[in-house]
Formats: C-alpha cells, sequence, structure tokens
C-alpha cells in the first residue's frame, strides 16, 4: 500500500490496475480480508472496502475513463499527435464524469473534488501564490475548478486547456466570474502570451501529460518566459514514471536551464490528493512568505 495514500486514490489505482475480471465486492472482500492483517493500515483499509461496497458503481466510472484516456504513446505519434489524442481523450473523460475527469481520486464525486481544490488553494495562498493584484495562469484547467477557488484572491486568472468539451463546462462554471478567461489551446506552448505576464504560473496534474507528448522542457522554458521578476511556478505532479529521483532531476535540470530555482522539491503536502508538489521560482527571488528575509536563490535539493 502506497504510503500517504487516501482510501479513495487507493479505489483509483485499483481501478486502474484491474481494467477487469474483478468487481467491486471482490475487491471490498479482499480489503477487508487485508485489513485484520495489516493493523497499521487497518481503518484506511476499512473504508476502501466500505466505499467499494456502497458504491460499487464508482469502480466501473473510473475503469471507463481510464480507459478513455491512454498514458503510453506510440512510437510513431509526434508531439503535435499525441496532444492531438489527449484532446479527444480528455473530451470522452469529461462526458463520463467532469469531476473525476480531473481528479481520479475524486471518485466522481463533486463535494470530494471541491474540498481537494480547497485543500491545494489553502496550501497555494500559503506560498504566497495569490494576492489582490496578481495575474495567475493555469495550465490544463480542465472544468475551471481553480479558476473559481483562485478569483476572489487574484486580480485575473486565464486558464488554458486543449479539450474544447472541459473548456466548455468550465466556461459554464465560471460564467460569473469577471475576472476569469478560460482559452482553447493548441497544447503545443505558450505562444498566445507575451514576456512576463503572469505573476504566477499553475499546473496541476498537466505536466505528466506534458512529459508524455515531448513537451514539458518546451514548457518550462515558456513558463520561464511568462513570468514576471518576482514570479513563482507551482508545478503539483511532474509525471506518471514512478521514479521521484528522476522527477527531481529532470525539473532541477530545466528549472536551471531557464533561470529558475527549485524551493519546493517533490513534497507531498495534501491529505486529500497525493501529488507531489514543485515551486520553482525565477533566480534570486526571495521565496514568498518564508519570513527570514534569507536569499534562497540556491535550489533545495533532495539527499
Amino acid at each position: 500500500m502506497s504510503e500517504g495514500a487516501g482510501a479513495e486514490t487507493i479505489i483509483a489505482r485499483l481501478a486502474l490496475l484491474f481494467e477487469a475480471g474483478i468487481d467491486a465486492g471482490e475487491l471490498a472482500q479482499i480489503a477487508q480480508d487485508m485489513s485484520s492483517t495489516d493493523l497499521q493500515n487497518q481503518d484506511k483499509l476499512q473504508r476502501v472496502a466500505s466505499l467499494l461496497r456502497h458504491r460499487p458503481d464508482t469502480l466501473a466510472l473510473l475503469r471507463e475513463i481510464g480507459a478513455a484516456v491512454r498514458h503510453r504513446r506510440d512510437e510513431a505519434e509526434t508531439d503535435a499527435a499525441v496532444v492531438q489524442r489527449l484532446a479527444s481523450s480528455f473530451d470522452a473523460a469529461a462526458r463520463i464524469s467532469s469531476a473525476a475527469s480531473v481528479q481520479l481520486s475524486s471518485l466522481g464525486d463533486e463535494e470530494k473534488l471541491s474540498a481537494a481544490t480547497a485543500e491545494i488553494t489553502g496550501w497555494l495562498q500559503r506560498q504566497g501564490f495569490t494576492g489582490a493584484g496578481l495575474r495567475i495562469l493555469d495550465i490544463g484547467c480542465g472544468i475551471g475548478r481553480f479558476e473559481i477557488a483562485l478569483s476572489p484572491a487574484a486580480l485575473r486568472v486565464v486558464g488554458i486547456d486543449i479539450s474544447p468539451s472541459m473548456i466548455s463546462i468550465g466556461l459554464e462554471r465560471c460564467a460569473a466570474l469577471p475576472n476569469v478567461e478560460l482559452r482553447l489551446t493548441s497544447g503545443l506552448d505558450l505562444a498566445d502570451f507575451g514576456d512576463a505576464s503572469f505573476d504566477c504560473v499553475l499546473a496541476v496534474d498537466s505536466f505528466p501529460y506534458l512529459v508524455l507528448a515531448g513537451l514539458a522542457e518546451r514548457y518550462l522554458k515558456e513558463i520561464g518566459r511568462v513570468l514576471k521578476r518576482p514570479g513563482m511556478a507551482a508545478i503539483l505532479n511532474y509525471s506518471y514514471r514512478g521514479s521521484p529521483a528522476l522527477d527531481r532531476s529532470e525539473i532541477h535540470h530545466l528549472a536551471e536551464a531557464y533561470g529558475m530555482q527549485v524551493v519546493i522539491d517533490g513534497e507531498r503536502p495534501f491529505r486529500l490528493w497525493d501529488g507531489t508538489a514543485f515551486m520553482l521560482v525565477p533566480v534570486g527571488t526571495l521565496r514568498p512568505g518564508a519570513g527570514s528575509g534569507v536569499d534562497e536563490e540556491r535550489s533545495v535539493r533532495s539527499t
């Protein structure tokens, strides 16, 4: 069992791991049996069993979304072809469940998604990511959940996504927010935006797909270009490769190449979502909220 993973996250992973051949009741019984031998994780396993028994349809829902979005790249696919395929995949996922399409561990439950969004937003605010005069860019905005959450604490929030269906849902949800803009993007770059045009850049669960499409370096270069000095970029989940060390090494290398430094290095600060947090700032920037007045120019590297 993954350390720190909640019951909902475990169920989402089980849905992807066991694509067929085992139903929710059988998985619930396995979790129930395991709880009697794994005392440390007993409560969590009991919750997994309870959720599977009370919402057996959830497993099928998550499997359907998992089948819609393929996290593998064909050998002959170009970067642009991967982006186009992913756009169609996200369209399909949003039609199945708007909540689960942007966070599988929400289990398709809007209340669970809202709670996780609020937790992430609170963490961002504690890092100094919001403020009345700040302009925020959200890469991979999906259905606009962070636009809704961040709009009261920002001058302007611009969300971009490659999925027309997700943008359409987001436009409906954000219709009453005058300081929010949602745009359909090519997914290939940030060419729509000028140099130093944003105080903060946010990417929640979008970089894994940029890594898949071979575009992560281009986007980190672009983030360095559109980010003001001082400014900050939050990358929450860099890849799904299952190698935290590789993710840290790659982010440090690219940040250094494009004039940024890593000040939060692969932490897992969330209770309701298992995302890994990286925070980047332009070289020489004081980390907002640090309180010590010390210039944190050097990167925070893993030991």
